[in-house]
């Protein structure tokens, strides 16, 4: 089989950032390229053309390589619950068992390895290359003897792999060192390095690369810089960085985003970062919303639980007291269904214990968790009356709630029509709505609809719409640029991958 993996010495080490920059470098050179990882665990997916569910990273990395998102791409995708359980999707349906404890011994070595070996060689057969992507770090060896995501991949697949390592944490020369020795008869496996994340002088770098060479054999193929300006979706809370953006001016609107605990599919703020007056401040209960010029309640894989964080740590208060002064606020999915009156549990579907909780009272809808999971992609517009001119949305659901107005719910009326059904609810004037579409905000003209409100009442000049899907773009192309620039190629494809 033709292709690479690309394994870290710990998580947030850049894989996913660099198995972006690969698909989009070997698109370019005219290879049909799928980006691969077996098993991913998330709770920032994405939906598949066909109503399956996977890994949000490599549905970004499909999109680098010119490729539709498809579950083959991500077979296994694990969503926390809680610290000692997930629920796993399998080829991008709900499995009929919980990942605890047990999931090493019952499930990868028998159904998982399974999967992973044919979408292995679906790929082999419908693809050029595959650029494979590991998990964590493959020295974990209390995993190792049960993993499927890691060395089990490179052998299955019989691809080199390249180790990566973040040295903007410090200690980067000793993981890889530890790593490898830990690697043991599969070390042989690993023909090349990249140090990623670097700041500074490069030429003070240059004997710890000689050294490391001359240490452990494997050659170094180059050291990728801090990249801070390139906006590519993050994979997990720990790679979050909201702020970051591609231009800065000195006027800014602030949008506050709440900081569940259990947030999903927090990529539905990234739109954002290429809006280049707005600040996007991450917010919890030590949170001053003097500043705040709008607030955002995202998804989260517990509404329950969430909510009852938002009650005990007096954000619901401060929430609910920013919205009575006239406050501009939008929740997504589960920050939908908390702007709520009321969300019902009573099959325990969303949590393990709570079977019903008072949301923030700021919409007149009530939800209801149901045994069926909806994970579509979604097409519609507004029908709402405060656009004049009904707006083309796109997006998808994830959920399992089902959300409805009260008897009460007086002038506030239903915000999109998706599918054919309406959806979401707003007050008259726009200020309070929420809505079950995930990447409501990747469409830029509803963007700028919303944002123009808050720029208006803040007092500051309108904004154009920014097209988000060229600058998403741009962005892959630098990166691919990045990477020819700072990591040899030529050794990479003719000497490891031999292409």
């Amino acid at each position: 089989m033709k292709g690479l993996m690309i394994q870290g010495t710990s998580s947030d080490s850049g894989k996913s950032f660099i198995v972006t920059a690969l698909c989009r470098l070997f698109s370019d050179m005219g290879y049909n390229v799928c980006p691969f990882k077996s098993q991913n665990m998330s709770n920032n997916s994405c939906v598949t053309v066909d109503g399956k569910e996977m890994g949000r990273a490599q549905g970004v990395q499909a999109e680098a390589a010119r490729h539709e998102p498809e579950v083959y791409m991500n077979p296994i995708l694990l969503k926390p619950r809680k610290d000692t359980s997930s629920e796993i999707v399998l080829l991008g349906k709900v499995w009929d068992a919980p990942c605890d404890k047990n999931y090493y011994r019952s499930f990868t070595m028998t159904k998982g390895l399974e999967v992973l070996r044919s979408t292995l060689k679906y790929i082999e057969n419908n693809f050029d290359l595959i650029i494979s992507e590991g998990a964590g770090s493959p020295a974990e060896i209390n995993l190792n003897k049960g993993e499927i995501v890691n060395m089990r991949v490179a052998n299955e697949a019989d691809i080199p792999v390249v180790l990566i390592t973040d040295v903007d944490r410090g200690g980067s020369l000793a993981s890889i060192v530890g790593t490898l020795e830990l690697l043991e008869e599969n070390k042989s496996r690993v023909k090349g390095i990249i140090f990623n994340k670097f700041r500074g002088d490069i030429s003070l770098f240059t004997d710890a690369v000689e050294w490391l060479e001359k240490k452990t054999g494997v050659k170094v193929l180059g050291v990728m810089p801090y990249l801070k300006d390139i906006v590519i979706e993050a994979e997990d809370v720990m790679s979050i960085n909201w702020d970051k953006k591609e231009n800065n001016i000195t006027e800014k609107i602030t949008i506050g985003v709440v900081k569940f605990p259990r947030v999903s599919n927090h990529t539905d703020i990234e739109a954002f970062r290429f809006e280049n007056d707005v600040k996007i401040e991450k917010i919890d209960n030590a949170t001053s919303f003097d500043t705040l010029d709008a607030i955002i309640l995202p998804g989260t894989k517990s509404s329950v639980l969430d909510m009852k964080y938002l009650t005990d740590t007096g954000l619901a208060e401060k929430i609910k007291n920013f919205a009575s002064k006239g406050g501009i606020v939008y929740g997504i999915c589960g920050g939908y269904q908390m702007m709520g009156e009321k969300i019902d549990d009573n099959n325990l579907k969303d949590n393990e214990s709570i079977k019903e909780i008072n949301g923030l009272g700021l919409l007149p809808v009530t939800t209801t968790f149901e045994n069926e999971k909806t994970t579509i992609r979604s097409d519609g517009k507004t029908i709402h009356p405060y656009f004049e001119n009904n707006i083309d949305v796109k997006g998808y659901e994830i959920h399992f709630g089902k959300t409805v107005f009260t008897k009460n719910k007086g002038k506030y009326k239903a915000l999109l029509e998706i599918n054919g059904k309406e959806d979401g609810a707003s007050n008259e004037n726009f200020t309070l709505a929420g809505s079950y579409l995930h990447n409501i905000f990747h469409n830029d003209t509803f963007r700028n609809k919303w944002l123009n409100k808050i720029r208006k009442a803040k007092g500051i000049e309108e904004q154009k719409v920014v097209d988000s899907t060229a600058a998403k773009e741009r962005a892959y192309d630098i990166l691919a640029e990045e990477l020819k620039k700072n990591i040899d190629i030529d050794y990479l494809t003719k000497e490891i991958m031999k292409l």
